[in-house]
């Protein structure tokens, strides 16, 4: 059997899981068969502080409570209205969402790839890093938060991030989903700069879920190995789930990458893992 056919049916299985375990919550689901509906919601954030130095985008769900909460990672294209959407869709399925800014208020249209690539290759590990360390502040010191329920999850450029904030902050995130992170394992003196992570893979404590698309040009199929690797010999949790018919960028219907049958379930998954991870187990 080809690694790709192993890779689509572990796929296949992971999916079902997940989302079996995503019906136990009572968090109200995304329904797959009406994605733009699901995506409409009267529940949106605000444009906040999360630091001095950094701001970012927060959003509750309706109600009161102590919610889990995620911190989104933006696309190379910055924190745009697609990256907010993501956060009230989160608040709508019953999670606290922050995402923040780590270009400072600078967006780049989808069609402008050479300003997104510069401003990624701008970056530094390092700072990124102290941002979302930032956000996890933030969230800790609000009231409606469960400290103690806080996931992350990135695209793109933000998928590579949330892999190393799992490695970065192991006893305060609890779960982590990396949505076509590519360099996460970037091989030497690459055009982007990037460092490898995979040797900040024995630090993790939570689980993973990488989300990839089949047709992906700008992530080799090679490296979904090497990072399953690395995993598997520290024997960390995770999932790795490959897309049919998917490329680059699929969750985004702002994209001409957008594949929405991918872009339903993935997202099914995503509430179910975060649903399992994040909020407190039920007392039999």
């Amino acid at each position: 059997m080809k690694r790709r056919d192993i890779l689509l049916g572990a796929s296949s299985i992971a999916t079902a899981a997940v989302i079996a375990n995503s019906q136990l919550s009572t968090a109200k689901q995304p329904d797959p068969t009406t994605t733009t509906i699901a995506k409409s919601t009267a529940i949106a954030g605000k444009n906040i502080q999360i630091a001095k130095d950094l701001p970012g985008y927060y959003v509750t769900p309706a109600g009161t409570g102590k919610f889990p909460a995620v911190i989104v990672l933006m696309e190379a294209f910055g924190l745009n209205k697609w990256c907010r959407s993501i956060c009230d869709r989160l608040a709508q399925s019953g999670f606290a969402a922050i995402a923040p800014d780590f270009y400072r208020g600078a967006t780049y249209a989808y069609s402008d790839v050479a300003g997104a690539i510069a401003k990624l290759k701008s970056l530094d590990d390092n700072a990124v890093m102290s941002d979302v360390g930032k956000s996890i502040d933030f969230l800790a010191g609000k009231s409606e938060i469960n400290a103690n329920g806080i996931g992350v999850v990135g695209f793109c450029m933000g998928g590579r991030y949330a892999f190393l904030t799992n490695a970065t902050y192991p006893s305060k995130i609890k779960a982590a989903i990396s949505f076509y992170g590519g360099g996460i394992d970037a091989v030497p003196d690459n055009q982007l700069g990037q460092k490898s992570l995979l040797d900040r893979v024995t630090a993790m404590q939570s689980p993973i879920m990488l989300m990839y698309g089949s047709e992906d040009k700008m992530i080799a199929a090679d490296e979904h190995g090497r990072i399953s690797t690395a995993l598997s010999k520290a024997k960390k949790r995770y999932i790795l789930n490959l897309f049919p018919n998917a490329g680059h960028g699929f969750m985004s219907d702002r994209r001409d990458s957008y594949a929405p049958a991918a872009e339903a379930e993935a997202w099914l998954m995503t509430t179910g893992f975060f649903s399992q991870n994040l909020k407190p187990k039920r007392r039999k």
